[in-house]
């Protein structure tokens, strides 16, 4: 639920640039550096890549466990993720820390069904949060989502409430 405190932030994810800003009355706050899909941009159902357009932080996770906090399914594992422990699951695509889960708004471009099939960000289990530190930033590489350092998405997370406005584009 939004408060009239955050009615005027918004966040902004710019494919092109490979970053996160922050907003509060179209004045920048703070940016992040991300990494958006590896397959591009998109919207379609399995199609690994980032969907563009308005959305809104539908819900957000984890904000009691320990950065680095693994989750799977978004729900906290109970580890905690080191170079060492990531070295022993290499097949995990690694979800950590926080999780903001994104809610489309565009009916057939981000919401619901098109020609194509569900285009549904929210069904499509598209998150900003966090990966290991040694993941490259700057860099298309995420299946999906986008992805944050983890000592950025915790910082993030606090200044984010649910229903918050997400826009995603190309440049």
């Amino acid at each position: 639920m939004t408060n009239n405190k955050t009615l005027d932030k918004q966040l902004v994810i710019n494919i092109a640039e490979q970053t996160l800003t922050m907003y509060q009355q179209q004045t920048v706050v703070v940016q992040y550096v991300v990494s958006t899909a590896k397959n591009g941009i998109g919207s379609q159902q399995d199609s690994g890549c980032t969907p563009l357009g308005k959305h809104v932080v539908a819900e957000k996770i984890g904000g009691s466990e320990p950065i680095n906090a693994v989750f799977i399914g978004r729900v906290p594992t109970g580890e905690v993720y080191s170079a060492d422990f990531g070295v022993l699951h290499p097949e995990r695509d690694w979800i950590l820390s926080r999780i903001l889960w994104l809610s489309g708004l565009e009916e057939g471009v981000n919401k619901g069904r098109n020609s194509k099939g569900s285009c549904d960000t929210y069904q499509r289990y598209i998150y900003i949060h966090g990966t290991p530190d040694t993941e490259l930033m700057s860099t298309p590489l995420s299946h999906g989502c986008i992805r944050m350092r983890n000592k950025d998405i915790v910082e993030l997370f606090e200044q984010v409430e649910e229903g918050m406005p997400v826009t995603i584009v190309v440049d």
